[in-house]
């Protein structure tokens, strides 16, 4: 099973997990609805069926707990990587694919979406342990899709951060309606190329 931590870092029974999911499930439901501006403390708690006190013992910002929204929404795309794995000939293509379809993925829950990434944009230390997992995770989701057939050298593990970066900023471009979707993809496209065994 799955360990989880909270922010302090304290293990979780399986029932504090399930409580803790619920939490997350609460959140993103109303950011669907409503956007950042929807995500109340008081109506999180509700929707989860949990104290005020206990959800801020969960989580102590509106900020860290649309960060973790985040870390579980990339959880499932690194699940779904695993059961449909890209098809594309080279790894900048797999990673390409990958980063496409999550940004359609995204792009279909825009308000979502953005919740997510602007609490990204206004997490401080304190929500450290939060922002370097969807670090993590990031560079996780893809480097199982670039399926190197090795571990990945420095350079690569360098084209792997570049990746990331690229992906975090294009999804805030693109929400601040600076960039346009082909603009979008054509820089996914780009950053991917890092990963090619001739880049």
């Amino acid at each position: 099973m799955l360990t989880v931590s909270t922010t302090a870092g304290r293990r979780l029974s399986p029932r504090q997990a399930e409580r803790r999911r619920g939490i997350l499930r609460a959140a993103a439901a109303l950011a669907s609805r409503g956007g950042w501006e929807a995500v109340q403390m008081r109506e999180v708690a509700e929707g989860a069926e949990v104290a005020l006190g206990t959800l801020y013992r969960y989580f102590p910002s509106k900020v860290h707990l649309l960060v973790a929204v985040m870390e579980e929404q990339l959880r499932q795309l690194k699940e779904q990587v695993k059961r449909h794995p890209p098809t594309a000939a080279d790894p900048a293509g797999r990673v390409a694919e990958t980063l496409t379809l999550a940004f359609h993925a995204l792009q279909r829950d825009p308000r979502l979406a953005e919740a997510m990434v602007r609490a990204l944009s206004f997490a401080d230390r304190s929500v450290g342990r939060e922002v370097d997992a969807v670090a993590e995770l990031t560079s996780e989701i893809v480097l199982a899709a670039a399926r190197l057939p090795g571990p990945p050298t420095a350079e690569q593990q360098a084209a792997l951060r570049v990746v990331g970066h690229t992906w975090h900023a294009t999804l805030l471009s693109w929400l601040s309606g600076r960039s346009s979707l082909a603009e979008v993809r054509a820089d996914l496209h780009t950053a991917a190329r890092l990963l090619s065994p001739t880049a």
